[in-house]
């Protein structure tokens, strides 16, 4: 079978899906329907491979449970991404519904639209709500720590989980639909959702989680990249006088720091690819990100992000509201930009 035939409705087959997705995740957020979200699925069917896989891990000898453990993990990832490759082919290469389906699978895989509406509930809720209420909604977003979080920090914490999902929740799950097609996305979705859901240093995940962070790690490495720089074209677009301002001046107050001062300040993170989006978001709205955390009890180390603090503004509810402006132009133009671009590919290749 050919690479188009595992992978229908690519851009290189099927120029009108993705931006349509887009638009319609932009317009309605995820998909309101009877049945439930993929995602569920996927999340679900990871559930049920976390205890045979825990077995295995600890059925050997002592000392082996590093090893085993990893193995572990990777078997139950490469099951869900199989499986999950195959729903999504099998839905798509159904006869008449096909089209219909591709459509569904792209649009519930890109999870801009209804991030902004939840950040937006959020901050309304830190805002306007007790400072215990306002950490009960801000853990529907985040899974570090709350409990001791002010209401500054609870801001700050908000402003970091937004801008690092410019990849999570846009740019990786688009860039894997424009190169695959549904079939790509939801494989990565569900490499996406195991690092979601076993990929962190505490104890407990340590070793099962290692594969679906590493995995995340590889697919997400060209995405976030790319996010950093849709978040620098929304800004060019938008400064005074530009394309962009026509419709709406840009709301953030901050300036571009480069990309070469936004490598070196990523390249500091724990993760190689969370700090670019985080810190071409931190410069343009022109505060401070990440910090020293507490993720299910462990402290984390990690270094700021953004202005030193002499140049840098609290996060206050206008500055967040600026960023989620920020993040829709940025999945809006960049989006729209690295579409185009993957068709005059698909032109050059085909007259070549």
């Amino acid at each position: 079978m050919s690479l188009a035939g595992l992978f229908p409705y690519s851009v290189w087959e099927c120029w009108w899906l993705a931006p349509l997705a887009l638009a319609l995740d932009l317009l309605f957020g995820d998909p309101n329907l009877p049945w439930r979200h993929p995602v569920c699925v996927v999340g679900n069917l990871l559930n049920a491979l976390e205890a045979p896989a825990r077995r295995f891990m600890h059925g050997g000898r002592a000392g082996a449970a590093r090893a085993r453990g990893r193995l572990a993990g990777a078997v139950a990832l490469a099951v869900l991404v199989s499986l999950t490759g195959l729903a999504a082919w099998a839905l798509v290469s159904l006869p008449l519904l096909g089209a219909v389906a591709a459509l569904y699978l792209a649009w519930a895989g890109l999870a801009m639209g209804s991030l902004l509406r939840t950040g937006r509930e959020v901050l309304r809720r830190v805002e306007t709500l007790e400072e215990p209420e306002g950490r009960r909604a801000l853990s529907w977003l985040v899974s570090r720590e709350t409990a001791a979080m002010d209401r500054p920090l609870m801001r700050k914490t908000l402003a970091d989980t937004l801008s690092e999902n410019l990849t999570d929740a846009f740019a990786a799950p688009f860039f894997w639909l424009l190169m695959g097609g549904p079939v790509a996305l939801w494989c990565y979705k569900a490499v996406s959702t195991t690092d979601s859901m076993w990929g962190y240093v505490a104890e407990k995940w340590r070793w099962l989680g290692w594969a679906g962070a590493r995995g995340d790690d590889i697919l997400a490495f060209v995405p976030a990249r790319l996010a950093a720089c849709m978040a620098c074209l929304a800004d060019a677009l938008m400064r005074p006088g530009r394309p962009g301002a026509w419709l709406r001046p840009r709301a953030w107050a901050g300036r571009w720091p480069g990309l070469g001062l936004v490598a070196r300040q990523a390249a500091g993170m724990p993760s190689p690819n969370s700090g670019w989006s985080m810190t071409a978001c931190a410069w343009l709205c022109g505060a401070r990100m990440a910090g020293p955390s507490v993720y299910f009890g462990t402290p984390t180390p990690k270094p700021w992000l953004g202005p030193e603090p002499a140049e840098a503004a609290p996060w206050d509810a206008p500055r967040l509201l600026a960023l989620c402006e920020l993040l829709r132009f940025s999945a809006v133009y960049g989006g729209a930009a690295l579409w185009l671009v993957t068709l005059a590919c698909r032109y050059v290749a085909v007259r070549g």
